[in-house]
């Protein structure tokens, strides 16, 4: 569901999607950035007029400059640090997948726009704003092109909160949520098979390697921060580590990706507490995996 979150970092306010009660106050950003009004309704729900969204066009990419808002280096939602991309050029994830409807339907977005839960948009934590996505139902195969423009889900669990039409589109809206591969689209690479990224960004749930089951259980407690069809992309998650958490990990190339491995640890205990630490750092959460 969304909220209202504080940026502590900026001192501005976003509209999010997150299941934590608002702040007691909200800030202004300093130079005039709109914050979201409040909340006429206490849950989320689909809009009281349920139009028939089938034939509505989807977006068609296009350049556009950054939005004024919304677009700060990093920023914090309750106490939890987020890190903005440079550009969202070869970004691809898979995960979860959440929807937000009437409760949010005219209030403002973290880019300013206001939010209309009959067109075709999304929020995401890290995606520049304005960026134009693929969604794919990894369950049904539907896919679609939507238009992110809002900051959230605030849910470890899930990486991108679609409209209410959006959700409907792709068959996840009865289901709240669904499994959804996200690709970043630019106006070169918006064919209906979906696009072909050349140093696609891939997210830890997205392709765990191979396991070797004679390797000793006390050298398999790794976790796999990413893996990249570069090694360019490689490098800098794993600077990005080592300069925020003061965390060594190693590439591994396997399967025309390089991987970031973190480990090996001890137990699993460890293992799973140092996937919280990433993941509360504000990257994706690593993936327990084994050599």
């Amino acid at each position: 569901m969304k909220r209202l979150v504080t940026l502590v970092t900026a001192s501005a306010l976003f509209s999010a999607c997150a299941t934590a009660p608002p702040p007691s106050g909200s800030q202004k950003d300093p130079n005039g950035a709109p914050g979201s009004d409040r909340y006429s309704l206490q849950q989320d729900t689909a809009p009281h007029e349920q139009r028939d969204v089938s034939a509505l066009p989807e977006p068609v990419p296009k350049q556009e400059p950054r939005s004024k808002y919304g677009n700060m280096d990093s920023y914090s939602v309750w106490g939890k640090t987020y890190h903005v991309l440079p550009n969202a050029e070869g970004y691809v994830a898979e995960g979860n997948a959440s929807w937000y409807g009437q409760k949010f339907h005219g209030h403002r977005t973290s880019s300013g726009e206001a939010f209309d839960m009959y067109q075709f948009t999304a929020a995401h934590k890290s995606l520049p704003l304005p960026t134009y996505v693929r969604v794919t139902n990894l369950d049904n195969g539907k896919n679609l092109i939507v238009r992110v423009n809002d900051r959230g889900p605030f849910h470890d669990n899930r990486i991108i909160d679609l409209s209410w039409a959006a959700a409907v589109r792709l068959g996840i809206e009865q289901a709240g949520t669904g499994r959804v591969r996200v690709e970043a689209l630019s106006p070169s690479n918006t064919g209906s098979g979906g696009s072909t990224v050349p140093t696609a960004v891939r997210a830890a749930v997205d392709s765990p390697p191979p396991s070797t089951a004679s390797t000793p259980l006390t050298e398999q407690l790794y976790l796999q921060a990413g893996a990249f069809q570069d090694r360019s992309s490689a490098e800098r998650l794993r600077q990005s580590l080592r300069e925020q958490l003061g965390l060594e990990a190693e590439i591994r190339e396997q399967q025309a990706l390089f991987r970031v491995w973190l480990g090996p640890y001890r137990d699993d205990s460890s293992r799973q507490q140092m996937r919280q630490q990433v993941a509360d750092a504000g990257f994706d959460r690593p993936m327990p995996v084994k050599p």
